[in-house]
């Protein structure tokens, strides 16, 4: 798929993957960039892409990702301003990091993960992202239905692409367990999409990034990062953004690439 004169929408964009991917996007000439995170950096992102590139193709939607009628206009006055979205990136994530469970060494009780958090992570990383990619679906859908064209022919070219940021941590690691599952939870989502939507001619694949410089990993603090990440990566840093980024450009444009990614520069759990 070429991504030249497309019109992408991507979540998470303030920061780290999801601007990443939106400079590389607007670098490769695409028509327009739909922006949307929660915060209101986000307008600086797609200050930054439209000075970089001379012109305005981002706009910024402030929101919050797991709202389904913030998630409509996004992609209505998209839709109404340039055309129909054909790349979707959901790049919006959290963490909610602890043990499963913990036993209180005084009282003798276990602790166990508290179900509201799991229901957080599980709400922006799992359900959220599979929302944004079926409503592109369905607008797909619905303009080729209005163009009196029903199932997708390999005479036509791809329609859309829609690439969801897995993690490393989908093969489980200690204090992810609700990050982990919605990573897993990914692939499933995407290994359905990809059997359904090509009915309309859309594409769907996941990309796993290791420990990348993000305010995520950062969080994690530098003295876990230098003793537990680092020594176990064949980089010995941290992936840059815009190296995850460009793997996102090579999956939406090769179109015989499916199912999944894996950009972890070496690094994989440990027992």
């Amino acid at each position: 798929m070429k991504v030249r004169d497309k019109i992408a929408v991507i979540t998470g964009a303030a920061s780290g993957i999801g601007q990443a991917v939106a400079a590389e996007l607007a670098e490769r000439e695409v028509k327009a960039l739909a922006l949307v995170d929660r915060s209101d950096a986000v307008i600086r992102t797609a200050d930054m892409i439209n000075d970089q590139v001379g012109e305005r193709v981002a706009d910024a939607f402030i929101g919050d990702v797991t709202d389904a009628g913030f998630r409509r206009r996004v992609f209505d006055q998209v839709e109404a301003r340039y055309g129909t979205p054909r790349i979707c990136v959901p790049a919006a994530g959290i963490t909610r990091d602890r043990l499963a469970v913990k036993l209180d060494k005084e009282t003798g009780r276990a602790d166990i993960y508290p179900l509201e958090l799991f229901e957080e992570v599980l709400q922006v990383n799992l359900v959220a992202p599979t929302y944004w990619a079926l409503e592109m679906i369905g607008r797909i859908a619905e303009e080729r239905a209005r163009a009196g064209l029903k199932k997708w022919s390999p005479s036509e070219e791809i329609q859309g692409t829609i690439i969801f940021i897995g993690s490393i941590s989908s093969q489980g690691i200690p204090g992810q367990v609700a990050y982990s599952a919605t990573k897993a939870g990914l692939e499933g989502v995407a290994a359905t999409l990809a059997k359904e939507a090509i009915y309309y001619g859309v594409r769907a694949a996941v990309i796993h990034p290791g420990f990348t410089d993000t305010p995520m990993v950062r969080a994690l603090g530098e003295k876990y990062i230098n003793e537990n990440i680092l020594p176990h990566t064949q980089l010995k840093r941290l992936i840059r953004p815009e190296e995850i980024a460009d793997a996102i450009y090579f999956l939406i444009c090769n179109s015989a690439v499916s199912g999944e990614l894996w950009a972890d520069a070496g690094w994989h759990p440990t027992a």
